[in-house]
């Protein structure tokens, strides 16, 4: 059963960080490349950051380059988001996904920028 948990949300002041994580099982990890994206409240979801398998080339959403940092750890199936110097705007529930083949979403990881 493929299965997606994501986890490491939290309220974080601006300016603050945050790491979020999302294990994957039930496919081999592998050979897919990871997505994170969230849902603000009231807006549709978008994509924040990719992650290529074969060749590691990671990509991301203009309003988060250079803050952002997508990263996967094949050994233990899971992939992270390193969110530096958090701002309001970023408050939304983060998921994570694969590709190709997007498969059912997880519960996400509430993140709050706020002071």
């Amino acid at each position: 059963q493929v299965q997606l948990v994501e986890s490491g949300g939290g309220l974080v002041q601006p300016g603050g960080s945050l790491r979020l994580s999302c294990a994957a099982s039930g496919f081999t990890f592998s050979n897919y490349g990871m997505r994170w994206y969230r849902q603000a409240p009231g807006k549709e979801r978008e994509l924040v950051a990719a992650a290529r398998s074969l060749n590691g080339i990671t990509s991301y959403a203009d309003y988060v380059k250079g803050r952002f940092t997508i990263s996967s750890d094949n050994a233990e199936n899971t992939v992270f988001l390193r969110m530096n110097n958090q701002q309001p705007v970023n408050t939304a529930v983060y998921y994570c996904n694969r590709f190709p083949g997007r498969v059912n979403w997880g519960q996400g990881t509430k993140v709050t920028v706020s002071s």
